[in-house]
């Protein structure tokens, strides 16, 4: 992909915008955090209603109302036809920026909810984390330091098999073999701080949502490694 191929681009983390469950509550804890404001398709109604600018608007554009899409300058309105990929495929592929908070995407359908984890695996070298109402999920980072706390939950899927090492954790996970269908590590718990390491880009983490703002700070660092691209999954988007 080159920087011709984005629609986006930010210095700073964007929030990005779906059509799932999510409330203008939410939305304002994302943009505390990530300023710069972007809609995937049906999520142009949330921003309107809350009366926020978008700096742009993705997707296939079915799911978005003629009332809220007449609130957005054409010049902001990028339809991506292809049926190919999700409106979160769409978008998310198309932001330059070095972190991306994902606003309605958790919530309503199940089936919606699990093509988003698919795309945060689709993309695990753009930083993305889910906002949820009590917990947020992300893409594990090959390193990922939090000031959690005793007893807080920290829960480990596997979307392939994959290892890893931990400090931190009640149960530790040095040595297990993850994978679906076989070990996963939900309702794994906090023993104070965590300090957690993995092998490949294949774990989804679900942690308590007070961790947003010490999470971001982490996942910015300059000296933070993050995954390399998914040759098989990287191809420039359809026109």
């Amino acid at each position: 992909m080159t920087t011709s191929d984005y629609i986006v681009h930010s210095s700073g983390p964007v929030t990005l915008i779906g059509g799932g469950e999510a409330t203008q509550q939410d939305l304002s804890d994302a943009l505390a955090l990530a300023p710069t404001c972007v809609a995937a398709d049906g999520g142009a109604a949330l921003a309107v209603a809350a009366g926020v600018p978008l700096a742009a608007l993705i997707g296939d554009l079915d799911s978005t109302a003629p009332d809220v899409l007449a609130q957005i300058p054409p010049a902001r309105r990028h339809l991506i036809a292809e049926q190919e990929s999700t409106d979160f495929d769409k978008a998310l592929s198309r932001i330059d920026a070095p972190l991306v908070w994902g606003v309605g995407f958790t919530g309503g359908r199940l089936d919606h909810q699990l093509a988003a984890f698919n795309t945060l695996a689709a993309f695990a070298h753009r930083p993305c984390i889910l906002l949820g109402p009590q917990e947020i999920v992300l893409l594990a980072p090959p390193r990922i330091t939090l000031p959690t706390m005793a007893g807080e939950v920290v829960s480990l899927m596997p979307l392939a098999p994959v290892r890893g090492t931990s400090t931190g954790l009640l149960w530790p996970i040095d040595g297990l073999d993850f994978a679906p269908g076989g070990q996963i590590g939900t309702s794994n718990q906090a023993a104070g701080p965590i300090d957690l390491t993995f092998e490949s880009p294949d774990m989804l983490m679900i942690i308590p949502r007070r961790l947003m703002a010490p999470l971001t700070a982490q996942l910015l660092q300059p000296d933070r490694a993050h995954w390399p691209v998914r040759a098989e999954r990287h191809k420039a988007p359809h026109p």
